[in-house]
């Protein structure tokens, strides 16, 4: 029998919506208002889903004081209170980031979140605001 798990967190990130190779002018009309040039912030809500076999002995798939030390470690300690662009590497344009859309911020916390060994990490769902959110699974050919 396997039980899937999910548990939500929260954290708070700012980010700026633009894209390096592009104009002033072409990030507005692509990215709009999420395009200020002093960036703008959301409190995330994150639903981090895994799932396994239920333990005989435990009766869990998971112990959630691993997994919650776990997406501490990994993304609330990382991702909280931080401006995304220019303290997160997979953002920073300097570097060759990507936008910090949510959903590249979305496929960053799966790959953060991907080696938890206790469960298969079957999808993450970030929430951006009461009307956004996305949901990524990883891709179909990592998927046992």
């Amino acid at each position: 029998m396997k039980i899937e798990l999910t548990r939500r967190y929260s954290f708070a990130a700012s980010h700026r919506l633009a894209h390096p190779r592009f104009t002033e002018e072409e990030n507005r009309r692509l990215y709009g208002k999420c395009a200020n040039p002093y960036g703008h912030g959301h409190n995330y809500v994150l639903e981090v889903t895994v799932a396994g076999p239920v333990d005989a002995t435990t009766g869990m798939v998971a112990n959630l004081a691993d997994l919650d030390g776990f997406v501490q470690r990994e993304v609330l300690d990382v991702f909280d209170h931080v401006y995304l662009n220019e303290q997160i590497e997979a953002f920073r344009p300097e570097s060759g980031g990507q936008v910090p859309t949510t959903e590249n911020l979305c496929i960053e916390i799966f790959r953060r979140l991907q080696p938890f060994p206790f469960a298969r990490l079957c999808r993450v769902r970030l929430e951006e605001t009461g009307r956004n959110s996305f949901e990524y699974a990883g891709q179909a050919s990592r998927r046992p």
